[in-house]
């Protein structure tokens, strides 16, 4: 399956939108990853227990989104977005979407 950012696919005609696709996750912090971000918020840099985390809540949400086009009958992802929000403090969405379509 083809997923872009873009509107249009070279070379591909879109023949019907199907409708959004999306695929999300909430992902909480946890207890250790905290206290070394707070031992590293005291020295400055960046937090890569964070970075992992966010890496994976995206990735996973990519992931649920395909799967959502696919039983939609779609042959592509356009206009693919990410978003994030807080849904409570240490809790955070991160959220996929994009227009499944079919292709000629």
């Amino acid at each position: 399956m083809i997923i872009t950012s873009t509107e249009t696919i070279p070379n591909k005609e879109i023949i019907e939108v199907l409708g959004i696709a999306r695929g999300s996750t909430v992902r909480a912090r946890n207890i250790g990853r905290d206290v070394f971000a707070g031992l590293k918020n005291i020295v400055g840099g960046e937090i890569e227990e964070y970075t992992k985390l966010q890496a994976q809540s995206r990735e996973q949400a990519m992931q649920r989104m395909h799967r959502d086009a696919e039983r939609m009958g779609a042959d592509a992802i356009v206009n693919v977005r990410l978003t994030t929000s807080m849904v409570m403090q240490g809790c955070s969405e991160i959220l996929a979407y994009g227009t499944a379509v079919k292709l000629r």
